[in-house]
């Protein structure tokens, strides 16, 4: 995978065209969260004239400020890509097409960034009833321990906030979001 600056990335991009790789293949982002505090953009280009000739460029944006210019102009594949992780992650590509693709458009907020809790992870019970409900119905028998599913925050470290109060830290809710374990509800 081949390191590229933010402020290089569209030269990058046309040099590597200019040196046969002509054919866009995906263009995605990666929350680092836990790791670092960026988003990784990853750019796979691929020559049509060897096999398996596929090369990745990735590059590092800040959290707070992930911009980057847009490759459109040399891909017209990428545009898609590059609207999917503006309106996913919160990247925005300057001189893309700003318009909504996936999200509704009163929609609020980043879906796939790893601090981004889903309103729906935290809105119903987990790991909840067979069939609708069977909850209640199983008076005599064994219940189960009310359990949060992993990729639900700890309370305690994520919610509902005060405006009075800092706003939670990252790297405690990227900490509350690694495990795979569902945990107990307090």
């Amino acid at each position: 995978m081949r390191a590229v600056t933010p402020d290089h990335w569209l030269g990058e991009v046309e040099a590597a065209r200019a040196d046969g790789y002509g054919f866009f293949d995906w263009l995605g982002c990666v929350d680092q969260i836990g790791r670092s505090d960026t988003l990784r953009i990853v750019l796979a280009l691929r020559r049509l004239d060897a096999a398996a000739a596929v090369e990745l460029w990735a590059t590092d944006l800040p959290r707070d400020a992930a911009r980057l210019p847009t490759i459109r102009g040399v891909f017209a594949g990428a545009a898609w890509h590059e609207r999917e992780a503006a309106e996913l992650f919160g990247v925005e590509f300057v001189g893309g097409d700003p318009r909504r693709l996936l999200l509704s458009p009163g929609f609020v907020g980043t879906p796939l960034r790893k601090d981004q809790v889903l309103a729906a992870r935290t809105g119903m019970a987990w790991p909840g009833a067979k069939e609708p409900g069977e909850s209640e119905a199983t008076s005599g028998s064994a219940r189960r321990r009310r359990l949060s599913p992993p990729g639900v925050p700890d309370p305690a470290v994520w919610g509902d906030r005060d405006d009075a109060e800092p706003a939670a830290d990252p790297a405690a809710v990227a900490d509350a979001l690694t495990t795979g374990r569902a945990r107990r509800r307090s």
